[in-house]
Formats: C-alpha cells, sequence, structure tokens
C-alpha cells in the first residue's frame, strides 16, 4: 500500500473528524443568537468594496462543474486526488439533496426586503442550508488535501482559503445566509474526507491512464466541455472563465490521449 493510500485511510481514526465541528457550532450560535441577518448584511454590504467579476468567479468554483474543469489537469498529474474530489463532491450532493428540502429554510430573499442587500441574478427563496456551492468548494477540496501524501499536505493549506472565499461569495452575491456557508463549509469537509478514504481504496494499477477509472474521469471532462458551452453557470460573468476551463480540459485532454500510445520500446 502506498504512503498516499495509507495517508488517506488513516483518516478513519483521526481527530481531524472533529474540525467540522468548528464551523457547525459557530453556524448553529448565529442562528440561535439571532445573529442571521446582522452577519448577511455585514458581508453583503462591504463585500461590494470588491468588483462583481471578483465575486461570481469565485462563486464559479463552487459549481460542481466549473470546480472539475479548473481541477481537470490533475487526471494527467495525479488522478487518485482528481478521483478523491469528485467522489467528495458526489457524497456531500447527495448529503445537500436530502437536507435542503428536509430544512426547507428561506434564503436572504425569501425573508428581507430586496432593496436592502445587494444581489446578483434572479431572487432565490428557498432551500438555503446548506450552501450547495460552498459545500461542493470544500468536498473537493478536502477531498484533494486528504487523499495527498502527508508530507505534501502542508503546501496546499491555501485551498482551504479559496474554498473559503468561494463560500463568502455566495453571502457577496445575497443568495445565502452565512449560516449556510458555514453548514456547507462543514458538511464538505466530511464529504472530502470520505471522499479521499474511498480513493485510497483504489489500487494503485487502477490508476494508469489505459484504465477505466482515469478514462471515466477523462470522459467527465468531455461532458463538462458541453456544459461549458451550452449553459451559463450562475451568471454571465463566468462566462469568459468557462471559455478557458474549456481550453484547459481540451488541452487536458489532448495530453491524455496521447498518454495512451503504448511507448516505443
Amino acid at each position: 500500500m502506498t504512503e498516499q493510500r495509507k495517508s488517506a485511510l488513516a483518516i478513519a481514526s483521526n481527530w481531524t473528524w472533529c474540525i467540522p465541528l468548528v464551523p457547525l457550532s459557530v453556524a448553529i450560535a448565529i442562528y440561535f443568537g439571532e445573529l442571521q441577518t446582522s452577519t448577511f448584511l455585514f458581508i453583503n454590504r462591504y463585500t461590494q468594496l470588491l468588483p462583481d467579476l471578483f465575486w461570481t468567479w469565485l462563486t464559479f468554483i463552487g459549481n460542481g462543474w466549473g470546480i472539475y474543469a479548473l481541477c481537470f489537469p490533475l487526471l494527467l498529474l495525479a488522478p487518485r486526488l482528481l478521483g478523491a474530489g469528485l467522489l467528495a463532491s458526489l457524497i456531500g450532493g447527495a448529503i445537500s439533496q436530502i437536507i435542503k428540502p428536509l430544512l426547507d429554510l428561506p434564503r436572504p430573499a425569501g425573508v428581507l426586503a430586496l432593496e436592502d442587500f445587494y444581489r446578483i441574478g434572479e431572487p432565490l427563496l428557498h432551500k438555503a442550508m446548506p450552501s450547495g456551492h460552498t459545500l461542493t468548494a470544500f468536498a473537493v477540496v478536502s477531498g484533494i488535501y486528504f487523499a495527498s501524501d502527508r508530507d505534501k499536505r502542508s503546501s496546499l493549506w491555501w485551498i482551504f482559503i479559496i474554498a473559503g472565499f468561494s463560500g463568502i461569495s455566495r453571502n457577496a452575491l445575497g443568495a445565502h445566509w452565512l449560516t449556510d456557508v458555514l453548514a456547507g463549509c462543514a458538511i464538505g469537509l466530511w464529504s472530502g474526507m470520505l471522499g479521499a478514504i474511498l480513493a485510497g481504496l483504489i489500487p494503485e494499477k487502477q490508476m494508469a491512464p489505459n484504465q477505466i477509472g482515469p478514462r471515466l474521469l477523462a470522459l467527465g471532462g468531455v461532458a463538462t466541455i458541453y456544459v461549458l458551452l451550452t449553459q451559463i453557470l450562475d451568471s454571465e460573468l463566468n462566462q469568459s472563465l468557462q471559455y478557458a476551463c474549456v481550453a484547459l480540459i481540451s488541452i487536458t485532454l489532448a495530453l491524455f490521449i496521447k498518454a495512451q500510445k503504448p511507448k516505443a520500446i
């Protein structure tokens, strides 16, 4: 068993599982402390100091198609990490689909007057908790982080900062309360740990470019290109970023196809 797989499987008995309780506890304190509206309005107001493009690009990271596109070069560099991120996002997505309709909590636009806060796009009214974009961002980055070798994790701390800003973008764009973001962060972290464990169970030989696993991940890239070219994800401001991601996936696929050819002896 490789060191990478050992590191992922070791999570099962690690205190790291308790870390997501921190943002979850803060979310509970804000909700029952009746600070929901004030925290949202504070963040929503002061994030306007930065341009809309900044926040829409960050929210793109929390879109499942968007983050898969941005992480797609891992198909060549570290396919197990890409698989861990994908598995984590699928786990988190399934949990979100259960919790959102079960709680069916109102979003800011369903409680506050629309003129009282800043938003981009059509007002979203229902199924607030958890924030799906935040959940996806944290699920993927934590899946990648915990599926990595232990000695390489110290250089990956910054990906959680990006996921955090992706979550804040949901407040900035008027789509979610801070409590939704914190809950999404917690569930995303747990989902990422589970995704890393599952990815760690895949035999090393199955991670070769000519094996079924990486090829399925490559097909996911083809599907992502189709979505990026035919849909607008979250905001029209993301159109140029979507085209850039299409180019990134296309280059990666070309190199991946080249890697399928057997090397000359």
